[in-house]
């Protein structure tokens, strides 16, 4: 539904503002239906569904796959919406090959599962794309020393992979962070989340939004409107992620230790 529907949906209020942002892109199979596992196990996913309208971002039949219905493929099955995001001048990167499954089991599977995820999801990017990916944003920013071990192996030239306050380097993995320092919709709610994302925003200092396609380009399209058009007011550059890379000395940024916390409005830690 996020890819069928909320990123077209996406690129016009994009083009609307004359902006170029970053789409990270989930590749592989759709198994949204286990999240019912979840539900069962964390209250707090339980309150973030029914504070974010689930059925209504995500659609009944979402709720099955992977369990009564078949994983779809995400991007894999919209070849054409993909293109379209080239086309219109947009970066793409890689953002999962099976969300779900990284989000709910990263930390009982091995290390083999972590290189087989990455390696059947980087194939089918660039097979997709025509290019290797040159970034990586992790699902739900969730990593572990594992992972940053094996990103290594890749000739990723920044990562998004967390939730802290400004970019740093990574002291595992040396990559370039570009973090989410900003608060999406669904953790402060399409009410309070306009004057609440606007006030986070300091002047001379970079900003990350993160933004999901099945919410600011599904039934909170009109808030995500409202909020570029508080931020045109307010005469902040909206850029991508790539030209931001091209924007840190890379040589001031200090190297940290990412660690897991739980933020508001969310279920599970994140990293930080």
């Amino acid at each position: 539904m996020g890819m069928k529907n909320g990123v077209p949906r996406l690129l016009d209020i994009l083009k609307k503002f004359g902006i170029k942002g970053t789409f990270f892109l989930s590749i592989g199979p759709d198994a949204s239906g286990r999240a019912i596992l979840q539900l069962i196990r964390n209250p707090l996913f339980l309150k973030k569904m029914i504070r974010t309208n689930a059925v209504g971002l995500y659609g009944m039949k979402t709720a099955f796959y992977g369990t009564l219905l078949p994983s779809p493929m995400i991007a894999l099955s919209f070849p054409e919406i993909v293109r379209q995001i080239q086309s219109e001048g947009h970066e793409i990167q890689f953002h999962a090959w099976d969300h779900r499954r990284w989000q709910d089991e990263l930390h009982i599977r091995s290390s083999q599962w972590i290189k087989d995820w990455f390696e059947k999801g980087i194939r089918a990017f660039t097979k997709l794309t025509g290019h290797t990916p040159s970034a990586f944003g992790a699902p739900a920013w969730l990593i572990d020393d594992r992972v940053l071990d094996i990103l290594e192996d890749y000739r990723f030239d920044y990562l998004s992979c967390t939730r802290a306050p400004k970019p740093f380097i990574h002291e595992k993995a040396g990559l370039v962070e570009i973090p989410s320092d900003l608060p999406c919709f669904e953790e402060v709610g399409v009410h309070d989340g306009i004057s609440t994302i606007t006030y986070n925003l300091k002047d001379e200092e970079i900003h990350v939004l993160p933004v999901h396609a099945e919410v600011e380009g599904g039934i909170w399209s009109m808030h995500f409107i409202q909020l570029l058009e508080q931020v045109k007011r307010l005469n902040y550059r909206v850029t991508t992620l790539s030209e931001i890379k091209g924007l840190i000395p890379s040589d001031k940024l200090t190297v940290r230790k990412y660690r897991m916390e739980l933020l508001p409005g969310r279920s599970v830690p994140c990293a930080v």
